[in-house]
């Protein structure tokens, strides 16, 4: 299906396949990707034996997973997520694919099983997780892009292309050009939706929140009459096929998910995901699509992003988790709450309101903040530095680790620890 749909959107927006570039500003198709893995029969949930992992928690191939997801396919790396119930959610990667690229796609996946305290259907997520290792769910992430040229694309699996995956801080991310398509949380969506919420009109539901799946069938089927989500004439013939295919309400969530963690705010277009839906940044969902808003409020996703995300190295400047305009990449940014700078450059953080988590790297970094010195209170317990904001809705509590120095509006001073 995913290359049948790229052709499709190859001609719908006359776009050009841009391939192969380094992490942070990997290519792609300017089309939207999908991909819709069906399940396969549950299997009894394996841990491989592990090889010993690097310090970001990524080794060589297993032994026993070496005679599938072999050298001669180019696999040459392997990550994990154990799930409670022993078992694990096998990440394989190809040998062109970076390790900032592996540790955000875990990240993603990792976000996503991530507890939501005090949600509806998130608030313990083990079931989903337990539902994903037992179903044999396996993570693919492959050189290049979606041309058919991949053998590995053949194994069962959900696979991510190397051209799909951006990483915070790359020049793909800053820019948000979309000449390139960031489709790593759409493809890690249909994976935890296939193996692990689970997909009604199969023979058997195969997931674990099938009260869940009734709200967000019910949310697709109102945008699709409606004409809400994919409703242009020449989209037909696409729509016909994700109903053959019975992933309709997998390619409707992957819509609303993309516009709730902003990603198509710099699109330039009214709408958001290449056009063919009618909410483009978060705050159009509640007026824009009322029931896609309800399926997002406090049920399973987190309105942030949990993970820790890996700046990349190649980055100088001033990281903004605050929104600006200005900055086409904070419509993404925004959403983040904990980031770790990478590489050797003197590279600084912008905070949000949210309470966050600040890493610096082996350079010289600055924590900037809105307000006056006096406005905040900054303490050092047993080397931990926090600058808490006085004012409310502003700056939160940050937490920094390896940070020179504190950036306020009416001065710049030493971190306590430096």
């Amino acid at each position: 299906m995913k290359l049948i749909y790229l052709n499709y959107f190859l001609l719908l927006f006359a776009t050009s396949l841009l391939v192969g570039c380094n992490s942070g500003s990997s290519s792609e198709t300017t089309t939207p990707t999908t991909e819709t893995t069906t399940p396969t029969t549950p299997t009894t949930p394996t841990t491989p034996t592990t090889p010993t992992a690097n310090e970001l928690g990524i080794s060589a191939v297993p032994e026993s997973l070496k005679g599938t997801y072999t050298a001669a396919l180019k696999f040459d790396r392997y990550t994990k997520i154990d799930t409670p119930n022993g078992g694990a959610i096998n990440i394989l990667a190809q040998n062109e694919v970076t390790n900032n690229q592996i540790v955000r796609a875990r990240n993603i996946l990792q976000h996503f099983l991530t507890d939501y305290p005090g949600s509806e259907y998130g608030a313990d997520k083990s079931a989903v997780a337990n539902k994903m290792a037992d179903n044999g769910a396996v993570l693919l992430l492959l050189n290049g892009v979606d041309d058919g040229t991949n053998a590995a694309a053949e194994l069962d699996g959900q696979p991510l292309y190397f051209g799909e995956m951006q990483v915070e801080g790359g020049n793909w991310y800053i820019n948000q050009n979309y000449e390139h398509r960031d489709a790593s949380f759409e493809e890690i969506l249909h994976f935890v939706h296939d193996f692990g919420i689970g997909v009604d009109q199969y023979a058997t539901f195969n997931g674990v929140l099938p009260e869940y799946q009734v709200e967000i069938r019910a949310a697709q089927v109102t945008a699709l009459s409606g004409k809400l989500w994919a409703w242009p004439e020449d989209q037909a013939g696409w729509i016909a096929e994700l109903t053959a295919e019975n992933s309709l309400s997998q390619e409707y969530l992957a819509s609303v998910i993309d516009t709730y963690y902003g990603l198509w705010g710099a699109f330039d277009n009214q709408y958001g995901m290449w056009g063919m839906y009618i909410a483009k940044v978060r705050d159009d969902l509640v007026t824009k699509d009322p029931q896609g808003a309800a399926i997002m409020d406090n049920k399973f996703f987190h309105p942030y992003l949990t993970y820790n995300a890996r700046i990349d190295e190649s980055f100088v400047g001033d990281f903004s988790l605050k929104f600006n305009d200005s900055l086409s990449y904070t419509h993404h940014s925004q959403y983040l709450k904990d980031i770790t700078l990478t590489g050797k450059n003197e590279s600084n953080v912008v905070v949000n309101q949210l309470n966050n988590n600040i890493t610096g790297n082996s350079a010289a970094n600055t924590v900037i903040f809105s307000g006056s010195s006096s406005e905040y209170q900054v303490t050092n317990e047993n080397g931990q530095v926090t600058v808490q904001d006085m004012q409310d809705n502003r700056d939160g509590l940050n937490t920094l680790t390896d940070i020179e120095k504190l950036k306020f509006t009416d001065t710049t001073m030493e971190s306590p620890t430096s």
